[in-house]
């Protein structure tokens, strides 16, 4: 099947009707023996696995390519400012996403942290941020000396539940972060309209949702900035490298300026000379930016076809008891699956803890992950409130309360016991390979009693 703009909307649409027929004859069977893999032993256990063949390398490096990064090796101008191709990736990324501008930078994490500065958290400041997320998201709040608030998980939807952000709004909240986690766009509408009635920035972290749509628009483009990564387990990789995307000049100017040493930029060109503005070196390199022009080319096919494999796989797999699949928030269009993520319900399995399931699941061929842990408790909060900055900037009672805060997140808690993810790579492969994913799991399920 053919993937032109499909949405998941336009995906269910058509195949309720067109494609059912074909979907219900590949079905496969959740407690019947008809497939040799299920009735066998489990890999885990010596039988024989579901799958022997592997899956995919990445990144996908095209041969291409090597002349034009050649060229900007021999060249000698690796620096930006002596070249072209960084200005020419961030014109092209900046079109291929819908936003008016594209800021290049040294990573996920620098992009993040110059839309913290230039939206203007600072030093004492509180940040609404999801707490499923990579730890980045955390990081860059703590280095601005800023507390990360933690609003608490949909798990459904394995975004920051927007429900749960006002409680959270303090006098001292100056920004909200949402994180489109795994490539699944959060609820933008809700957190965009509590940011209006409170005065708050929107700073997105989209670095793992390239070409996700929220209500037809991408991922990146809803907030007051957005944020992407192309490290290189990204959709578009360069090794490392980032950007930041916005729709106002004047941020985007100043955005430039704060990666660039505080060099102005822009129409501060004519106001300012030598280092007028704070800021650090978070440069793109040149061959960088070649990199990311040829992973460009095929950063669409890509996303159409880890679409078509992830909404096969939630039809079959949500017919195995105690498998849950993630649920696009409201006003989402498609998820960029940077990572197809389900739940696992281990009283389905007979109480089979997730780390079995996990280790029987790659044995029977099939690499997987149990995500994130519950990270705020991992020491970094404690290290960073015991600091004398943070001593000196909020009181003892503030400080306090945040730790008892941190203690009430039984729903992101329960999604780090709970979540299993599948990875974007695998996704690339074709529909046979989609059902080896099916088959181990309905196997583990059905000879779950071997494990006990």
């Amino acid at each position: 099947m053919k993937m032109k703009n499909f949405t998941r909307r336009k995906f269910i649409v058509n195949t309720s009707a067109v494609t059912a027929g074909t979907l219900l004859s590949t079905r496969v069977p959740v407690f019947g023996a008809s497939n040799k893999a299920t009735v066998s032993g489990l890999a885990l256990k010596g039988g024989t696995p579901v799958r022997t063949n592997g899956w995919l390398e990445w990144p996908v490096w095209d041969a291409e390519a090597e002349e034009p990064v050649l060229s900007v090796l021999r060249s000698g101008d690796w620096y930006r400012a002596r070249g072209t191709k960084v200005d020419e990736f961030e014109k092209a990324y900046a079109d291929f996403i819908g936003a008016r501008r594209a800021l290049a930078t040294a990573s996920g994490t620098t992009a993040l942290e110059t839309a913290l500065h230039v939206l203007g958290v600072d030093a004492g400041d509180e940040v609404i941020v999801s707490p499923y997320t990579f730890i980045a998201t955390y990081n860059v709040v703590l280095n601005q000396k800023a507390l990360p608030v933690f609003a608490d998980t949909d798990q459904e939807t394995f975004t920051i539940n927007p429900h749960k952000i006002e409680e959270k709004i303090t006098e001292h909240t100056t920004a909200i972060l949402p994180v489109h986690i795994l490539g699944l766009p959060a609820d933008m509408n809700r957190i965009n309209a509590i940011a209006r009635k409170h005065d708050l920035v929107v700073i997105e972290d989209a670095c793992q949702a390239w070409l996700a749509e929220y209500e037809g628009k991408k991922c990146g483009t809803l907030g007051d900035l957005g944020c992407f990564s192309f490290q290189n387990s990204k959709h578009i990789p360069s090794g490392e490298g980032g950007a930041v995307t916005g729709n106002d000049d004047n941020i985007m100017d100043l955005c430039h300026s704060y990666h660039n040493c505080g060099r102005p930029y822009g129409k501060s060109r004519n106001e300012f000379t030598g280092y007028p503005f704070r800021g650090g070196n978070k440069r793109m390199m040149e061959y960088q930016a070649v990199i990311l022009i040829s992973q460009m080319k095929r950063a669409k096919k890509d996303a159409d076809k880890r679409l078509e494999n992830a909404l096969y796989l939630d039809s079959k797999l949500k017919e195995i008891p105690g498998i849950i699949t993630y649920k696009l928030a409201d006003g989402a269009d498609r998820s960029a699956y940077h990572l197809y993520p389900f739940r696992y319900k281990k009283d389905y399995f007979d109480g089979l803890p997730r780390d079995t399931f996990l280790k029987a699941l790659s044995a029977e061929g099939i690499p997987c992950s149990g995500g994130y842990g519950p990270q705020y408790h991992d020491g970094l909060m404690e290290e960073a409130l015991n600091s004398k900055g943070y001593q000196r900037l909020f009181s003892k009672q503030r400080l306090d309360a945040y730790r008892e805060e941190l203690k009430n997140l039984p729903d992101n808690d329960q999604l780090t016991r709970e979540a299993v993810w599948l990875f974007q790579n695998m996704l690339l492969a074709e529909r046979e390979d989609m059902d080896d994913i099916v088959n181990a799991i309905q196997k583990i399920y059905e000879n779950r009693k071997q494990l006990i």
